[in-house]
């Protein structure tokens, strides 16, 4: 399609540049590692937007590239080839400098061992984003997260005087403190019991459902998965192989890349 020109004495005021429709895009990912015949593939060709205000689970088995998605999604390491889009900023080809500030900044994290630092309160805990942001420490705002996990009475203790799913509620708070626009969670429950998991995952769903949170988490077990509004399946690391000079009829297989 041409676009006719406009006859006009002025030029048109630049348009604002419209606000992000996605949290993260993802344009042809592909992760590997090591080179020639024995480089593993991890990823290949990922191609995904996911919208502001879902949550995503993706689900496989040990080695399947779950864990090596949520790296690359995050910025935490960077893919071989592709892009990655986080709230509207291309994330790829950012220095190390910058990549550290957005992350502390616009990304939220909860992982399975908790990560609280021992030495500071739960509230300091809390605060900790923004203190390694260089922003000002906010802690009206820090209340208003931990009242949300059901933690404002608990703000002065320290994480050893807590149980293993206050400690997660913990974190969850500080992943939501800044306001991210994404917050990923690495196997939140692997660490918990059952009922302490269902009330870790009901607190990621309500973040999601009443905040308007982006949660991705990476999980092997169906029942977390469950919480989620879309599920990911990733194909599996494959190895390269060396091409046989031999003509011969190969099937593929369902779960060989195209």
């Amino acid at each position: 399609m041409r676009l006719r020109k406009r006859r006009t004495t002025a030029a048109p005021p630049a348009p604002h540049p419209a606000p992000a429709t996605h949290a993260i895009e993802l344009h042809g990912v592909q992760r590997r590692y090591g080179r020639g015949t024995t480089a593993v593939h991890a990823l290949r060709g990922i191609d995904l937007a996911l919208p502001h205000g879902s949550f995503t689970a993706v689900m496989g088995p040990s080695g399947s590239g779950k864990s090596t998605f949520l790296q690359c999604a995050a910025g935490l390491d960077r893919p071989t080839a592709g892009s990655v889009t986080l709230g509207g900023t291309e994330i790829t080809g950012l220095s190390e400098n910058k990549l550290t500030t957005l992350r502390r900044s616009r990304l939220g994290f909860v992982f399975q061992a908790f990560n609280l630092l021992p030495s500071l309160t739960v509230e300091q805990n809390v605060l900790l984003p923004m203190r390694l942001a260089g922003a000002r420490p906010d802690r009206h705002r820090a209340r208003e997260v931990l009242a949300q996990v059901g933690l404002h009475e608990h703000a002065r203790r320290r994480p050893g005087q807590l149980s293993g799913g206050q400690q997660q509620r913990v974190a969850i708070a500080r992943a939501l403190v800044t306001r991210p626009d994404v917050v990923f969670a690495d196997e939140p429950t692997g660490a918990l019991d059952t009922v302490t998991a269902a009330e870790v995952l009901g607190l990621l769903r309500h973040a999601v459902d009443a905040l308007g949170a982006t949660v991705v988490m990476v999980t092997h077990d169906p029942v977390a998965a469950s919480y989620a509004d879309r599920v990911l399946f990733p194909r599996g690391r494959t190895r390269s192989r060396p091409a046989d000079p031999r003509p011969r009829a190969r099937d593929r297989r369902p779960d060989d890349p195209a």
